[in-house]
């Protein structure tokens, strides 16, 4: 049995707010209350208001605003001499490093975040630094080394009730069976996450949940289906202000679009999404909208040779980023569009 989903960022006198709160409310509280933290001196205080300004900010796509945040909210918890609070300053700080596409320094950071939450008793930041550190793995496309820890961490959030957790752990469970593709298991386990999102009023989880079900769908062909869980899903991101999320919503929009043959509307999709994921500074969001445009564009008139230069250079950024699977869809692409694989010796 699952209880009510709750947000542990939001710490301290902030801890009222709801996973549902909106990213700007969120905000502005956040800022309030570490202005009144600072004015008493109460460090603790601080360290959980500045913890919510950087979560707040990196959702916003507010890059260098969360990274003077989490700075800050470490300093102010190293004060306070509390483990458990500089534990979530530096999750915070590595959930930004993977953001930004720099995974080596996420899974440092996340690893030493991990270590702080142990040493200062606090299961529930533990618990997201070793899932930050799963889903680190799994965007590199590193199923077998993370697999298991997913699994464990599954079982971890089913054991203690913890909604919000179990979701995001079969999301992420889901979504390696997706890309191997078992579509079936990862249908059910989307399908589940979604439910017990719903019933734990957890509006992020289920309107990531519904993208999973939607692209699960529109690889069996319900294109029809697909778009409208997007569209519900859209709607939640809109009114959180989840920046990112609705940019990879718009993305799998695209991807959806693209696979029921709509070449135009999923250029356009694609654009939009692009767009969306500079403004942020997300290199693995922008290297993905990149690659569904290129298609797009294939299917449309494009030239070979342009397409294929295109193709060589995001296979080259996505190996960069250290995305393995990704580097995996550019080869598909190649195979798909019936361009041939650039030479090893020639390889950038």
């Amino acid at each position: 049995m699952y209880g009510k989903a709750f947000a542990p960022e939001y710490r301290g006198a902030l801890g009222e707010l709801s996973v549902n709160s909106s990213l700007e409310e969120v905000l502005d509280k956040a800022v309030e209350q570490r202005r009144r933290a600072e004015l008493r001196g109460v460090a603790l205080e601080s360290a959980h208001a500045s913890l919510a300004v950087a979560e707040a900010s990196r959702r916003l796509g507010r890059i260098a605003e969360a990274e003077q945040a989490w700075k800050a909210s470490y300093r102010a918890a190293r004060q306070a001499g509390d483990e458990g609070a500089m534990a979530w300053a530096v999750w915070s700080g590595g959930t930004l490093a993977r953001q930004r596409g720099d995974l080596a320094l996420a899974r440092r950071w996340l690893a030493i975040a991990a270590e702080l939450a142990e040493r200062g008793g606090d299961v529930v930041a533990r618990g997201y630094s070793l899932a930050g550190l799963a889903e680190t793995g799994r965007i590199q496309g590193d199923y077998r080394a993370v697999g298991e820890l997913h699994e464990k961490l599954l079982a971890e959030a089913r054991r203690r009730g913890e909604a919000r957790h179990t979701v995001w752990a079969l999301e992420g469970i889901a979504q390696m069976h997706r890309n191997t593709g078992s579509y079936d298991t990862a249908l059910a386990m989307f399908e589940e996450a979604a439910l017990i999102a719903a019933r734990a009023d957890d509006a992020r989880g289920r309107a990531w949940a519904l993208r999973g079900i939607a692209d699960v769908l529109s690889l069996r062909g319900e294109t029809d289906r697909a778009l409208e869980l997007l569209a519900e899903a859209e709607r939640a991101c809109r009114d959180m202000r989840l920046v990112s999320a609705l940019a990879y919503n718009h993305k799998m929009r695209g991807n959806v679009l693209f696979r029921a043959g709509r070449y135009e509307e999923a250029r356009a999709t694609y654009s939009g999404a692009l767009e969306e994921f500079r403004a942020m500074g997300e290199p693995r969001g922008t290297a993905l909208a990149t690659l569904g445009l290129v298609k797009a564009r294939a299917r449309l008139g494009r030239d070979v040779a342009g397409t294929a230069a295109d193709l060589d250079a995001l296979h080259a950024t996505l190996g960069g980023l250290g995305l393995l699977h990704a580097r995996e869809m550019v080869d598909r692409a190649r195979a798909e569009l019936g361009i041939a694989p650039v030479p090893a010796a020639s390889a950038p």
